[in-house]
């Protein structure tokens, strides 16, 4: 599935003050002049969902820009819009985390924060465990549910291909270095889905927005896997979703379009809806290092 799902819609800001957009009140006020052009975004599976819907809605009053949407992974975002294939580069993880990126060519847009989770097919009998044994399945340490307290069947791990920022997020929570087990990849969130539906025994990890009622999305050390408990850092597997764009290259189109995503109006409605967190909710901050710190 990889670069598989293109959402062309047409957007436009309308007009706007020479130099850029202004928000205001949550809301993106325009003046002046017309804001026209293609632009493409790609990458992040993870954040796909929202930059889709956000299109989808902006396209209604604004028609005047041709955007796509993309997925393909938040390495292949990075590495487009790095070489200037694409005007906008979704991520999952920071670009000074990914090999080969010069994140000091790229300006930063962070849109939202995504929770991840582990999920299991509907007949996997256990509920919760604990972040040791979670390592342990998927660095193939434990390879049956009984292990685990289930039935007496064979654990089948789904990974995540590499270049995936939900598999760079997910190893940096959960594996902590330990290698993981060689398994099945999948080259998306969506394709992951519907492994684990289909497939007795699975268990594979998947952003919030993919988690639905055809599967089962497990607890860890006991807490649950919820936007309030990532707002607050007691569920641990989470990142930012980045929108990047190249610095010193003026493009009013994804300017416009990234501010509206980043506006309150989307913020407030199809943020929460869609099953992210706004990063306004959030009472924690995490840098490139993964370091998690309070907000004063």
């Amino acid at each position: 599935m990889k670069l598989s799902k293109l959402v062309t819609v047409a957007v436009a800001l309308g007009a706007i003050v020479v130099g850029g957009v202004v928000a205001h009140n949550g809301t993106v006020q325009v003046h002046a002049a017309t804001v026209s052009g293609k632009t493409i975004a790609v990458g992040s599976t993870a954040l796909q969902p929202l930059v889709e819907q956000a299109a989808k809605d902006f396209q209604t009053s604004h028609p005047q820009v041709n955007l796509s949407v993309q997925g393909g992974g938040s390495g292949t975002g990075l590495s487009q819009v790095q070489d200037g294939s694409v005007e906008i580069g979704n991520s999952d993880i920071f670009a000074a985390q990914q090999t080969g990126i010069k994140a000091g060519k790229l300006v930063d847009h962070k849109v939202a924060v995504v929770g991840m989770a582990p999920v299991v097919n509907k007949d996997v009998s256990v509920h919760s465990l604990t972040m040791k044994q979670l390592r342990e399945v998927f660095t193939g340490k434990v390879t049956n549910w009984k292990q685990l307290g289930g039935a007496n069947q064979t654990i089948v791990v789904v990974n995540r291909a590499a270049g995936s920022g939900t598999r760079a997020t997910f190893e940096n929570a959960v594996l902590k270095g330990a290698t993981a087990i060689k398994t099945q990849e999948q080259d998306s969130n969506g394709a992951v889905q519907k492994v684990v539906e289909s497939t007795p025994g699975a268990i594979s990890y998947l952003a919030f927005a993919y988690v639905n009622h055809g599967l089962r999305a497990v607890n860890v050390n006991g807490v649950k896997p919820t936007a309030a408990n990532v707002a607050t850092n007691k569920w641990r597997i989470w990142s930012y979703e980045h929108m990047y764009t190249p610095k010193g290259k003026d493009n009013k189109a994804a300017d416009a379009f990234i501010k509206y995503i980043q506006s309150k109006k989307v913020q407030n409605t199809l943020v929460k809806k869609l099953g992210y967190i706004s990063i306004s909710k959030m009472h924690v901050q995490m840098n490139a290092h993964n370091k998690v710190t309070k907000i004063r």
